[in-house]
């Protein structure tokens, strides 16, 4: 694999990196909730992927409807009922109530599932692949790559021009105004959580397409989804998506270089651009600058 090849398969990588930290980056960005339960959303909605095509005669597009309304679901209900109560200044709350969770998924997934690996099967695609220049591309990261950018494009469209978009950018920037413009404060949190935990299962199920996945793959997507989120800037859709290319580039140019050094030159480029950074994260969302 030549370098331009393994740039170019670096940004497909990098495209569903960036779908994973979307997630976290729009809890943080609206209610300023650090989600440690992120990565276990992610696994969790894999595993119920793979039940739904193995345990039902459902088709693949009804299965990703159906994981994505029990996202939803999961997500409103989680705010609704639990992190409403711990909004506020302090973030640690709701770290700990999230990170509780996550051990509570983490085990109930081994319970459930046991500990073996799992994966969607998408036949055909698996293996084929497009060739140009000399290059090969497989086809199924290409689409995966397509559905994330598709996926940015939507969540910045609903942000930026819809009514409920407007509600959430309002919330990011002074839940007071929101409450003068009548909306239900709680609701709207609640119904950002439930995006947020949307796109994280969506992103779950792209996962089991490309790759395996186990009950403990939680802790290693929410890594990427924090490195993801911290270097394109906490709170940024934008950075969000660039974040991801960056890290996949550079994992997958370094295991071209070295089989054993990919994983590692991805946290290390973390470092370096925390160390370039001088630790000035901008808390400010996006969609809150002109």
């Amino acid at each position: 694999m030549s370098i331009v090849e393994a740039i170019l398969n670096g940004l497909m990588v990098g495209g569903l990196y960036g779908l994973f930290g979307l997630g976290l980056a729009l809890a943080f960005g609206i209610m300023r909730v650090v989600n440690i339960a992120h990565g276990e959303f992610i696994v969790l909605a894999a595993y119920l992927g793979v039940s739904l095509l193995t345990l039902t005669p459902l088709p693949l597009p009804l299965v990703v409807i159906c994981v994505a309304m029990a996202a939803f679901a999961l997500g409103w209900l989680l705010q609704a009922t639990i992190l409403n109560r711990v909004l506020g200044p302090n973030p640690i709350p709701g770290m700990v109530i999230t990170m509780g969770l996550s051990i509570m998924l983490r085990n109930a997934l081994v319970k459930i599932y046991g500990s073996n690996i799992r994966s969607i099967e998408v036949g055909a695609l698996q293996d084929r692949g497009l060739s140009f220049f000399g290059m090969s591309i497989g086809v199924l990261p290409l689409l995966i790559f397509s559905a994330a950018i598709v996926l940015f494009v939507a969540t910045n469209f609903l942000l930026t021009r819809t009514t409920i978009g407007r509600a959430f950018r309002a919330a990011a920037d002074d839940f007071e105004i929101l409450e003068t413009l009548g909306f239900d404060r709680r609701k709207i949190y609640s119904a950002a959580m439930g995006l947020a935990v949307t796109l994280s299962a969506l992103a779950g199920l792209l996962l089991a397409m490309r790759s395996s996945f186990s009950p403990f793959s939680g802790a290693e997507r929410l890594l990427i989804a924090f490195e993801v989120v911290i270097i394109g800037g906490l709170g940024s859709l934008r950075g969000c998506f660039l974040g991801g290319l960056f890290l996949g580039v550079v994992q997958v140019v370094a295991l071209r270089l070295n089989p054993n050094a990919g994983p590692l030159f991805g946290h290390l480029a973390f470092f370096v651009v925390l160390l370039v950074k001088q630790m000035n994260f901008s808390f400010r969302p996006a969609w809150r600058r002109a």
